[in-house]
């Protein structure tokens, strides 16, 4: 495994950022990425402020299945009959990909708005509290304590990773949950886009950000390189 790759996991297991552009050619995004596990006020003010893109929950496929959280293009579909207007919505033209990883939206019910700094870092840290609880735990009764302390709709998207991650799909939710692996920490991270006026940041301009903040910066085709040889 490359040194870099090595030093974003211990700057991930240490509570830090890591920026992770995916690939030339997809969305050609660099998004923030901290583990769920150590988001706080500071954290989601960082994003908003230096990112400025959608804060969001990044969720490794076998606890996405354990909770029964579905995939929001599934619900839409289904739901198809009931609303016509679903029917319009299907997300099946997406330009970089071919499926959508965006599940339910949350908020922790001891939040307010939902909104706010502290809202969002309580219900993201929560998230991954529960997340590590639920490990070994029956479905019916982990879907119902997530009951008791989630609500939606919130204003924290979960992204859900697909169940065989970079072998299936490239994308920055499958990324965050290889790192999380790779790094042996709780498989929930918190994400989010690095924008600049009305485009995304490029990623020379995202590499500076970086050097200039001490985070590191990785991009997909290493962290995909660094996975498969974890695999074996």
């Amino acid at each position: 495994m490359k040194k870099k790759v090595e030093k974003a996991l211990e700057a991930l297991k240490k509570g830090n950022f890591v920026l992770v552009y995916d690939a030339d050619g997809r969305e050609e995004e660099t998004d923030f990425m901290i583990a769920g596990e150590f988001v706080n006020s500071q954290s989601i003010y960082k994003m908003r402020m230096d990112g400025g893109g959608l804060i969001f929950i990044m969720l490794k496929y076998e606890f996405a299945e354990k909770l029964g959280l579905p995939y929001m293009a599934d619900v839409i579909y289904k739901c198809g009959n009931k609303w016509p207007v679903f029917k319009e919505l299907i997300p099946n033209d997406i330009p970089y990909d071919t499926k959508s990883s965006f599940s339910l939206t949350i908020n922790h019910r001891k939040t307010f708005t939902g909104i706010r700094d502290v809202d969002r870092a309580l219900t993201i840290s929560e998230f991954a509290k529960l997340i590590k609880e639920i490990k070994e735990m029956e479905n019916e009764k982990a879907q119902r304590i997530f009951g008791q302390r989630f609500r939606s709709p919130g204003h924290v998207p979960i992204c859900i990773a697909v169940k065989n991650l970079l072998r299936e799909r490239k994308g920055h939710t499958e990324l965050g949950i290889a790192l999380a692996e790779m790094a042996g920490i709780t498989p929930v991270m918190a994400g989010c886009e690095m924008l600049d006026l009305d485009v995304s940041l490029e990623k020379k301009k995202a590499m500076k950000y970086a050097e200039e903040n001490g985070f590191i910066f990785l991009e997909g085709c290493e962290i995909l390189e660094a996975w498969e040889k974890w695999l074996e």
